[in-house]
């Protein structure tokens, strides 16, 4: 019996690492998610203050010339399935396709995994802050926007129907918008991990999920333009995974009587070291290649130039006359 087929051997051991690894990661990225949920709810009773920062972001859109959020809005509303479909993109996409996201990179881009936790992580730190220091009504609230509550009236919807009344969710934290945050970070995440051409289609998750807030009225184009600023900004605190590129070895052709002609070393085999520097192939010059002889005359020794070949089958041709 091998040390791999015991149990207390490296094999289980090593499964033993990986479930505490994963445990560790669940524990870390549930006990974050808690803490926000918990820190978001204490702005709740700011109901005065959400309004007026609302109104302060709606004219400060308009100072921008932004264009305003009821355009977006007018779409959906042109057919009862598309906002309703809006509304479910809404309420069940953002979660899960976060959670999926987070899983195929531990188990297939460890690296990335930890880069992209760490980003998400001070991404919504940082919006967890603003959630507390600016709260803000979303459009969908403000009189001033003329905008439907479409979860409220065409569901589905995420939040109840009295702000003051809604234990499950903070409905004075607009800014920034989390949703579009995160569908942005899954984006570049999958591209930076993935070395598809079409990887750059991962784009339309931020785009399309930029479309629904807006259109539904939960968020301002400004909670989607800061909350792309929080994540610059942990982008550049948060260093990118390094990831050695392959490049071929090249080494001159020193074969004798051969041009040197660089030659990419072949790849290792799988469970092999590195191939060695001068495990290349050998290219002669033509221009060097001997020329014929009479059957029998043998070939020319090491060290034979061109011209004694020449001369010995001149030579070997005379005898014959």
């Amino acid at each position: 019996m091998t040390s791999h087929t015991t149990p207390g051997g490296p094999r289980a051991a090593g499964k033993k690492d990986e479930r505490r690894r994963l445990l560790r990661e669940l524990l870390l990225v549930a006990g974050l998610f808690a803490v926000y949920k918990a820190g978001r709810t204490l702005s709740t009773g700011r109901t005065g203050e959400a309004f007026r920062n609302a109104d302060r972001v709606w004219d400060a859109e308009r100072v921008m010339h932004l264009p305003g959020e009821g355009v977006v809005q007018r779409l959906l509303l042109h057919s009862d399935a598309v906002v309703h479909t809006a509304n479910t993109y809404y309420a069940a996409v953002h979660f899960p396709a976060t959670a999926l996201f987070l899983i195929w990179l531990y188990l297939r881009r460890p690296a990335h995994y930890l880069w992209t936790r760490r980003v998400l992580a001070l991404l919504t730190g940082a919006a967890l802050v603003l959630h507390l220091t600016f709260p803000l009504a979303p459009p969908r609230m403000l009189a001033a926007a003329h905008l439907v509550d479409t979860g409220q009236v065409y569901g589905p919807s995420v939040y109840g129907a009295a702000p003051a009344a809604d234990t499950m969710a903070n409905q004075f934290a607009a800014m920034p918008s989390l949703h579009f945050g995160w569908a942005l970070m899954l984006a570049l995440g999958m591209i930076a991990a993935t070395s598809s051409r079409w990887r750059a289609l991962w784009l339309l998750h931020p785009l399309v999920t930029l479309l629904v807030v807006v259109g539904t009225a939960n968020h301002y184009w400004l909670d989607a333009l800061v909350a792309t600023a929080l994540l610059a900004g942990a982008l550049l605190l948060v260093p990118r995974p390094v990831t050695a590129p392959v490049a071929p070895l090249a080494v001159p052709d020193t074969v004798p009587g051969g041009r040197a002609v660089p030659v990419a070393a072949p790849a290792p085999a799988p469970g092999q070291g590195v191939a060695p520097a001068h495990a290349v192939r050998a290219v002669p010059d033509r221009a060097f290649v001997p020329p014929r002889v009479r059957a029998g005359a043998g070939a020319p020794g090491p060290g034979v130039g061109a011209g004694a070949v020449s001369a010995a089958a001149s030579g070997a041709r005379g005898a014959g006359r």
